[in-house]
């Protein structure tokens, strides 16, 4: 007989067939369901504690998918669609994860009825083509004003911890930020800043036209408090200059001491001088300031800052209309910023440098207050997916009708579509409109709803009226038109949760064999 021939080692793992694909399968719904309950606005939170004791409370997809210790390779996949969501659009993340399980879960009764995975992934990879072109046709309009985008805001916090400011005012917030930093059509996300301080109630947030910055001044006696501020941002040190080679030099005289110390303290008064002579208020330097040097400024009545992080330098310097210097030696006025205040402020215990450039501020910053981490933590992840939310609604394509509307009226397309699909692959796509249909299914659930009474009511609502989604009030919720209550939902969050969901499902389903080393 002929001797068996070893290609994997003895402590490596193999699982193929139809095991392989139920594990990935159990593995993806796992993931899926981990964060199901946290979708909508009657979602619930998760606590995430890990090995340090460090606690998380969210209900934000992303984070828990991101904080949980996932080893299955399958559920990583799904871990990636949330991130995927994340990277491209800001939000929806929850909602891709439950997608991408959910059609893990219709395939799994097809396989159960001998169709080929290559059928599913087919009939899939059409349904999501009819998905993203229903999309499309349900935008209700791609040149928004600033009340759409707030209810594009509102609808990217809904569910998630504000304290106690309403979704409203925040929102309101951030459309104010980003049409702050819109020039011409095109936004400049980068320059939106999120900052965070506890100490005070979430209803202390505010929006600056400008940045903080979290640094001290280098002497105590400069003044706190600079209105309509001459600003320079320097990256160049302001002490006594160093070779670059190793040198010694031999003083033989106390007139050679005398006068080298005269050359050293005449080149630290001559930088205090210089910015002094050029008009500036508020001095900015990446480097080290000498004690020296920080005197004679504080003298000449100059508030100044040594060794800013260069990212909040650059945020400065935005906010004050200028740029950055390598030479503080025959400052061009030109070169210089202008902020409308400087102020050093107390926040608790600790104090913030608030830079107010005004209208003409090429940056500003969401100042998000809470009275605990949590609280504020929870915040930023409510602000941050608003803020990308109106971008995407902005920059991407308009906004679709929200609270599950949307859903229905691609599963009525793609359902209707299917019945002139040949063959079994039109099973895989009337799967692919039962999985789309879930989500509208969860929200009706977490709402308080009966989930079947919930489809029925919206599938009859929908055919009736056009549009049909789940609307939470009370203690429990209704079905009615989602666009009559400011309920939208940015375009481009539908198309990437539709696309990155079947990506990852279809990918999933092709594995056959899994061979993992122990």
């Amino acid at each position: 007989m002929q001797q068996p021939l070893y290609i994997l080692t003895d402590d490596t793992q193999r699982t193929q067939g139809r095991s392989a694909q139920e594990s990935n399968i159990r593995a993806g719904k796992a993931v899926a369901n981990a964060v199901r309950t946290t979708l909508g606005p009657r979602g619930m939170d998760k606590m995430l504690v890990d090995a340090s004791g460090t606690v998380v409370v969210t209900n934000d997809g992303a984070t828990i998918l991101g904080e949980m210790d996932i080893e299955h390779p399958a559920a990583q996949m799904i871990v990636e669609v949330a991130e995927s969501q994340e990277d491209s659009v800001g939000d929806g993340t929850t909602t891709a994860a439950v997608l991408a399980g959910e059609l893990l879960v219709r395939a799994e009764d097809l396989l159960d009825d001998d169709l080929h995975p290559t059928v599913v992934v087919e009939g899939y990879d059409e349904a999501a083509g009819i998905a993203l072109a229903t999309i499309d046709r349900l935008v209700l309009a791609e040149t928004l004003d600033d009340d759409q985008l707030g209810r594009v805001a509102e609808s990217s916090m809904t569910g998630k911890g504000t304290g106690d400011v309403s979704a409203a005012t925040l929102a309101e917030r951030v459309v104010a930020a980003v049409r702050h930093v819109t020039a011409d059509g095109d936004i400049d996300r980068d320059s939106i800043h999120i900052a965070t301080h506890t100490g005070a109630s979430s209803s202390a947030t505010r929006l600056i036209e400008g940045v903080v910055v979290d640094t001290d001044p280098v002497v105590d006696a400069m003044p706190r408090s600079v209105p309509d501020a001459t600003v320079a941002v320097v990256d160049v040190a302001l002490d006594v200059r160093k070779s670059a080679v190793d040198t010694e030099y031999s003083i033989t005289s106390v007139d050679q001491l005398d006068a080298a110390l005269d050359a050293e303290e005449t080149e630290l008064r001559g930088y205090a001088s210089a910015l002094a002579d050029a008009g500036v208020d508020v001095c900015f330097c990446t480097k080290q300031i000498d004690d020296r040097v920080a005197s004679h400024l504080a003298r000449a009545g100059i508030l100044a800052f040594g060794n800013v992080n260069g990212s909040d330098a650059t945020a400065i310097a935005r906010a004050v209309g200028t740029r950055r210097l390598g030479t503080v030696a025959d400052i061009d006025p030109d070169a210089l910023g202008h902020a409308d205040a400087v102020d050093i402020e107390r926040f608790g215990g600790d104090d913030l440098v608030v830079v107010e450039g005004g209208a003409a501020a090429a940056a500003v910053t969401l100042l998000l207050r809470g009275g605990t981490e949590h609280v504020v933590d929870e915040l930023e992840r409510a602000v941050t997916d608003a803020v990308d939310g109106v971008v995407a609604a902005v920059e991407s394509g308009g906004v679709v009708p929200g609270a599950g509307a949307t859903e229905i009226a691609v599963a009525s397309r793609v359902r209707d579509a299917a019945s002139r699909i040949a063959g079994r692959k039109q099973l895989a796509v009337e799967a692919f409109a039962d999985a789309i249909e879930a989500l509208p299914r969860t929200l009706a659930e977490n709402t308080g709803l009966d989930p079947i009474d919930a489809m029925i009511d919206l599938r009859t609502h929908h055919e009736r009226e056009g549009r049909a989604g789940v609307i939470a009030g009370g203690r429990s919720g209704t079905v009615d038109d989602p666009v009559e209550y400011g309920i939208l939902d940015p375009a481009a969050v539908k198309r990437a949760a539709v696309g990155s969901a079947a990506e990852a499902a279809t990918m999933i389903l092709r594995i056959d064999d899994v061979i993992a080393a122990r």
